[in-house]
């Protein structure tokens, strides 16, 4: 999509404006509830935050509202557009190996092009944070979440930036089991007190990058301890887990808590390599 001044970013979106199949109930009770906007209306941005992987957060919210305020389609998500920028250079640097100079330049731009972008629209530096652009506002959002570590992550923060969110991240998102989603409790599953391995590996990989050492190695030791204080309480790992209570999986949302996730898995033998082994 392209805002006002022609830049062109990335959203999420679904061609349909139907309930969800795996979810028709759900939805219909959900469209049910907002009586001031059409269902349909409702039905897309349900989908389109289903198809981001954060289903659901008050990211997606109208702040201090629920479920039926979610407006998905109007935000550009931070991390979708950073992830977009790192597939474009592994594209260019796949087009140069192929010697195919044009399309190689071409992405280059691209990523240049939406780096600029993403700098001048998703930081608020008087958050201190990297957000969601919600251009029917022309703002960002005031709603500040762990995608923000995603600039972080693929390098394009620049190091006064990634000092900030550093700062944000130790004093609000961390606590006593790595880092918390969202800083709002709504019962949502992407929201606190619940954790994802895959945000903790992205936060972690950002600040590497910027020599955020000790604030990573924290982050590290903290989520595995508390993997493995629940692994040792009910013996499995699980698919999220609450960061504000070090002995429990995570709950809420549409369906079950899932056992044993890849994701759990790779995460934690990735940061064990990580930590220096005794000799």
């Amino acid at each position: 999509m392209r805002l006002s001044d022609g830049t062109l970013l990335n959203r999420y979106w679904d061609q349909s404006a139907e309930p969800r199949e795996e979810s028709y109930r759900e939805d219909v009770a959900v469209a049910a509830r907002a009586t001031n906007r059409p269902a349909a209306d409702v039905y897309r941005n349900l989908r389109a935050a289903a198809a981001s992987g954060w289903d659901f957060s008050s990211r997606w919210f109208v702040p201090g509202q629920g479920l039926e305020s979610i407006r998905t389609t109007a935000l550009v998500p931070v991390d979708l557009n950073c992830l977009l920028y790192e597939v474009e250079l592994q594209l260019a640097r796949t087009s140069r190996l192929r010697q195919d100079k044009a399309a190689a330049t071409q992405l280059e731009n691209r990523a240049r092009a939406r780096r600029r972008a993403l700098l001048r629209y998703c930081w608020d530096k008087k958050a201190g944070w990297f957000l969601d652009y919600d251009f029917e506002h022309r703002q960002p959002s005031p709603v500040r979440t762990l995608a923000g570590v995603l600039p972080l992550t693929v390098g394009i923060a620049t190091p006064a930036q990634a000092r900030q969110v550093a700062a944000g991240l130790r004093r609000d998102f961390l606590k006593a089991g790595g880092l918390v989603t969202t800083l709002s409790r709504t019962g949502q599953q992407w929201d606190a007190p619940n954790a994802w391995a895959p945000l903790q590996w992205l936060a972690v990989t950002g600040l590497r990058r910027y020599h955020e050492t000790a604030l990573a190695h924290t982050i590290v030791g903290r989520w595995m301890a508390l993997n493995e204080q629940v692994f040792r309480r009910i013996g499995k790992l699980m698919e999220k887990y609450d960061v504000e209570n070090p002995t429990a999986p995570g709950g809420g949302g549409e369906y079950p808590l899932q056992d044993g996730f890849g994701w759990t898995n790779g995460v934690w033998l990735d940061f064990q390599r990580s930590v220096p082994q005794p000799r």
